[in-house]
């Protein structure tokens, strides 16, 4: 076991002297006095229980323990920073690694120029791209094992834990294939969608727990022909005339000569908001401060184009 007297601020001022060779040059560039100096490495010789320096007046000699202790422990402080760093890393914090998680939907349009603008920022960042429910990146999100996600809003992010910052809020539409015969219309009456059938997303998802609302606000119990663990594939069966489903805007496009989204009257209310959370505790890491600030000018371009 280590002697007490030996620590880690006294082993400091040893190499800091050892380094500049005389009590006042050490004491200046420490900030401390040259007194605090000299009972600093006179505490550490006792704590080793040998001499490091031989007195030649009012100066301190270096004995050859000294050149053994400075550069022995010159290597365990370099192992030591090397060990904090690689600690920080492996928990995500200030590293050239990203991690960020996101719905599959937002892979479209918002994903590429949010990544985009952090590329930007910071060339050298490797952004590692996660994509799934809100359920699973929450969950990722709170065992650390992504650094920022892009999800819809939920109750649970106006907890202190977290930090979120609204990016934009998308209509919820009724999604139809083009072959069928309402895909000329531009508007339709959910409420005669009763006995039609329905393709969803598995629970967890937004777009899953937002169809429920839809159908609840619209006071109908629809038949679930199909549950589904991707958005673009609860697509293809719209578009295969598998069965109907609720569905945000910003989709609208990707297979737009196969499936058509309907506005839904008495829904207005019904959106969407997606939103960035973190963290409170790791705001300040500087990759997810670059992220917010991407963020904000998405946000307010979105809103520009509105």
């Amino acid at each position: 076991m280590f002697d007490e007297m030996i620590t880690l601020k006294k082993l400091e001022v040893f190499l800091t002297f050892m380094k500049v060779g005389t009590l006042s040059e050490a004491a200046e560039k420490l900030q401390l006095s040259s007194v605090s100096v000299h009972r600093a490495i006179h505490s550490l010789e006792e704590g080793l229980k040998c001499p490091l320096f031989r007195q030649e007046g009012r100066l301190l000699t270096p004995l050859p323990s000294a050149r053994v202790l400075e550069e022995r422990v010159t290597q365990v402080l370099n192992d030591l920073q090397d060990g904090i760093t690689s600690t920080r890393e492996v928990a995500g914090l200030y590293s050239n690694q990203f991690k960020l998680g996101a719905l599959y939907s937002l892979t479209i349009s918002t994903l590429p120029q949010l990544i985009a603008g952090l590329k930007r920022r910071k060339s050298d960042l490797n952004i590692e791209l996660s994509l799934g429910s809100n359920a699973s990146l929450l969950g990722k999100l709170r065992s650390f094992e992504l650094d920022v996600i892009l999800i819809s809003a939920e109750k649970t992010i106006d907890d202190v834990e977290y930090t979120h910052l609204p990016l934009f809020e998308d209509e919820l539409m009724l999604a139809v294939s083009c072959d069928s015969p309402l895909a000329n219309k531009s508007q339709i009456k959910l409420e005669d969608f009763q006995h039609e059938n329905f393709v969803t997303l598995t629970d967890g998802f937004a777009t899953s727990a937002d169809t429920k609302k839809v159908f609840q606000q619209a006071g109908i119990q629809p038949n679930i022909a199909m549950e589904l663990g991707d958005i673009f594939s609860l697509m293809s069966m719209v578009s295969g005339g598998v069965g109907y489903a609720i569905l945000p805007r910003r989709v609208e496009h990707v297979f737009d000569t196969k499936i058509k989204l309907l506005s839904m009257e008495n829904m207005a209310d019904m959106k969407q908001q997606v939103v960035m959370v973190c963290l409170a505790s790791r705001e300040r890491d500087p990759r997810i401060l670059n992220c917010i600030v991407e963020c904000r000018n998405y946000a307010r371009e979105y809103k520009a184009r509105m």
